[in-house]
């Protein structure tokens, strides 16, 4: 290099004495040489320029992100986050500088940079080496001494310091670039670098990056750092193609190495489940070795949960050719049959319109067994016989028992009511898993010889169209397990053909059903006949008082004991009793809720001030800032700065829903959430459908009783590091690979430890690290899964049927 610079020099010399008695030849030859060494000294200073200009916009990124309002992501386990309990305006206060990384406050950027963004950054390059390739002038070559107070990158010292001071991770990444910086250039840095080159530069990097960042907030809605008001944390676009991606070499190299082994970070080791049920695997259904063991099956023992010992560690394969699942809602009328290969339903109850099969789609023409001529007219039908039902107003909230393929809670949504559906995984194929596939809220369930995982009086209507129930026999059990979950001045809509057919059996049943609603003080509102699809259906309301109980010649059914809690529904065993109406003003269920929609932001008439709530404060308090702070969350974060694509999610499942407040924030758009209550959590789950929204009891050390594949979005909420307590994670992570489907996403919110760990499992099931967030030890997560599916095989003894050891394809 300074021999280059000396050659220059004596160029200028040598043609300086251009008439002097130095040969033709000579000077020639020095000319060239000259020229030769500039081109040589031009060349290689370009690319530190490159790099270090890319360091500089890295600089400029991490300090905007320091800029950012964080105070949404400051949650406590098991405490309501402190800007929940403070006003809006909070927020606007809490803007930091870059001094502020400090904190410990770190983004995380996606590891993975696109073979297309290498193509595009080795283009221009290739580019600007070549523009770089031209001598320089006579006034470019003087400013090389005058580049004092600049660092590296065309910075000022000043605000070089400033940016230095993010923590180690971006440390050990200065320091990678640095290196590979002087191995790229081949030389260490020269301290005489041109600063009209050096400015050039800048001035040209600064507006690609003004130009890519416009392209990025075109595309994505937003500012690539939402500002203050917006909240914490970076779209999806900037996470994936942002300046904090790693270089292309690194990420192509990591990438290779994860595909290569089932082995991965954090030394977890996954295998595909090798079982009977293939895809379509359920732990807790498909235990058959507890199903052969059972005594009997008269009440339906063999389609009740029987957990294996030990939750599985394994990942469940994918149906051959699935692809990602149609949006809603399109979807409601069909599905990729790759997705769910089943055709016995088609077969059955093609005449009745359930299910068609169409070329590449199951096709859905939105009828039942009771309504073969659509789902709407059906729904109609039920609103003109009894008008105070007054779908989406009085009537919310509703249990579809027997539910088919969900057509009825299918459309219902049209009528702004929530249906949770559910069906026994039985002879008729995969019903539910069709229900679900269409984006159509169902679990696989039956009614058996336990309650169902629903609280006491919640539902606002019961349904049961043709659902083959014996709802009469054994004093009348499982019709009085509907009493239990029915509120009081709710409605039973029976639709079967003891209500509108005269065989000899369907009027024994009717007689018998007649008899035994009479004694439960069950009015008969109206038995009405649909014309169109030639069936009837009987309506029946509950009494709104104990009454009608008092005045009973016999007390058959018996009422239940005092002591027997409606509310307890986990494994608890099925009693026929019925339990008292609540008349006191101050208790739940003595009052009918709020018309929807006012019903999901009232707090309830029955939480008193006297009672504590989750978080500490007084019960109403405490609803109304959870409220507050999810419809923060959500909306400043959730919608408009992770760049989900809302559109393409409609099956959600929040894992620890405490008072429904996540779901409540959601409520405008074409999603329904699944809200579970952990059954070592506080029991809110009233609270829940008292603002007309659903949910169920889980316990997460077990598996969930829905189909793989068949939530859009989990959302998880200070519960994993709770579960770490008492379950094995891996099983529990395993179960959410499970629910979620290819391309789904989970966030995490919860300790700084605990994402860790979580983010470790997730790579090593090569899903995609979307965001990473963390503040004072509490962190925010965002990963999506993707189709990998290991090589190796885990065979299941419990899960295989009749002693079969056929291996399953990984996909």
């Amino acid at each position: 290099m300074a021999f280059g610079k000396n050659a220059r020099m004596d160029s200028r010399r040598q043609s300086s004495s251009y008439c002097s008695t130095v040969t033709v030849v000579v000077f020639v030859a020095l000319c060239l040489v000259g020229v030769w060494m500039m081109t040589s000294s031009s060349v290689v200073p370009a690319q530190n320029v490159e790099v270090s200009s890319q360091e500089d916009n890295k600089s400029e990124v991490k300090q905007q992100v320091a800029e950012t309002d964080t105070r949404q992501f400051e949650d406590n386990p098991g405490d309501l986050p402190e800007d929940a309990t403070k006003g809006d305006s909070s927020s606007t206060n809490s803007k930091t500088s870059a001094s502020q990384d400090d904190n410990n406050s770190k983004f995380q950027q996606n590891e993975k940079v696109s073979e297309q963004t290498n193509e595009n950054i080795n283009e221009e390059n290739q580019e600007e080496k070549s523009e770089n390739k031209k001598p320089e002038s006579e006034d470019d070559l003087q400013k090389n001494n005058d580049v004092d107070g600049k660092t590296d990158g065309g910075e000022s010292n000043e605000g070089g310091t400033a940016a230095s001071d993010d923590g180690e991770a971006r440390k050990e990444g200065e320091e990678s670039n640095d290196t590979k910086q002087e191995e790229s250039s081949g030389e260490t840095k020269q301290d005489d670098k041109s600063e009209g080159q050096i400015e050039e530069k800048v001035e040209e990097n600064q507006e690609k990056k003004s130009e890519s960042e416009n392209t990025i907030e075109n595309k994505s809605g937003n500012e690539v750092y939402p500002d203050g008001g917006q909240a914490d944390i970076l779209n999806e676009t900037t996470t994936q193609n942002g300046a904090f991606s790693t270089q292309a070499a690194e990420s192509t190299k990591e990438k290779e190495a994860q595909q290569s082994s089932t082995t991965n970070q954090g030394g977890y080791k996954w295998k595909v489940c090798n079982v009977t049920a293939g895809p379509d695997y359920i732990p807790c259904l498909d235990n058959w070795q507890a199903i052969r063991k059972l005594h009997s099956t008269k009440h339906y023992e063999h389609r009740e949960r029987h957990c294996p010992d030990e939750s599985p560690t394994c990942l469940v394969s994918l149906p051959e050719g699935y692809r990602q699942p149609i949006e809603w809602p399109t979807s409601r009328e069909k599905i990729w049959y790759h997705n769910v290969p089943h055709t016995k339903l088609a077969k059955v109850k093609g005449h009745q319109n359930w299910v068609k099969v169409t070329g590449e789609y199951l096709t859905f023409p939105g009828g039942g067994t009771q309504f073969k001529n659509g789902a709407l007219h059906y729904i109609d039908f039920i609103q003109d016989a009894v008008s105070d039902i007054a779908w989406g107003k009085r009537t919310r909230v509703i249990l579809d028992v027997g539910c088919g393929v969900a057509s009825f809670g299918g459309f219902l949504f049209d009528r702004n009511v929530l249906a949770m559906s559910f069906a026994p995984k039985d002879e008729h194929e995969a019903q539910v898993q069709f229900a679900l596939e269409r984006g159509i809220p169902a679990i696989s369930a039956v009614m058996g010889t336990t309650r169902l995982p629903y609280p006491g009086r919640v539902f606002d209507l019961v349904h049961c169209a043709r659902c083959r129930v014996p709802w009469h026999i054994e004093g009348g059990k499982l019709l009085l397990e509907l009493n239990r979950m029915l509120r009081p001045g709710g409605y039973f809509v029976w639709s079967a053909t003891p209500v509108y057919q005269t065989l000899e059996e369907d009027v024994a049943i009717w007689k018998a059903m007649s008899k035994l609603m009479k004694k439960m003080c069950w009015e008969l509102v109206t038995i009405k006949n649909d014309t169109v699809n030639q069936v009837g259906a009987a309506i029946y309301r509950k009494p709104t008082s104990n009454d009608c109980y008092e005045q009973r010649a016999e007390n058959e059914p018996p009422l239940c004991k005092d002591s027997d809690d409606p509310n307890a529904a986990w494994n608890v065993p099925l009693e026929a009793c019925m339990h008292k109406v609540p008349v006191d003003a101050s208790e739940r269920g003595s009052q009918w809720p709020e018309q929807w929609p006012k019903r999901v932001e009232k707090t309830p008439y029955w939480l008193k001030s006297s009672q504590v709530g989750v978080y500490g404060k007084p019960a109403p308090e405490d609803f109304a800032a959870d409220y507050g702070h999810w419809k923060r969350v959500v909306s400043n974060s959730y919608l408009n700065g992770m760049g989900i694509s809302w559109s393409k999610v409609r099956n959600v499942m929040d894992m620890r829903a405490v008072y429904g407040g996540f779901a409540a924030a959601l409520k405008d758009l074409n999603v329904w959430v699944m809200n579970v209550v952990p059954i070592d959590s506080p029991d809110t789950l009233p609270i829940i459908y008292e603002r007309g929204l659903f949910g169920m009891y889980h316990d997460w050390c077990e598996p969930h009783s829905t189909y793989p594949r068949s939530y859009d979005l989990l959302h998880a909420d200070h519960i994993f590091s709770k579960l770490k307590k008492r379950c094995n994670i891996v099983a529990v992570i395993g179960e959410v690979d499970r629910i979620l489907r290819p391309e789904g996403k989970l966030i995490v919110r919860d300790n700084v430890e605990t994402i860790n760990e979580i983010e470790s499992m997730a790579k090593s099931m090569q899903w995609e690290i979307r965001l990473t967030f963390s503040k004072e030890k509490e962190g925010l997560l965002c990963v999506q899964k993707s189709m990998w599916r290991p090589t190796e095989a885990e065979t299941i003894n419990v899960s295989i049927r009749n002693g079969e050891r056929k291996m399953v394809k990984p996909f």
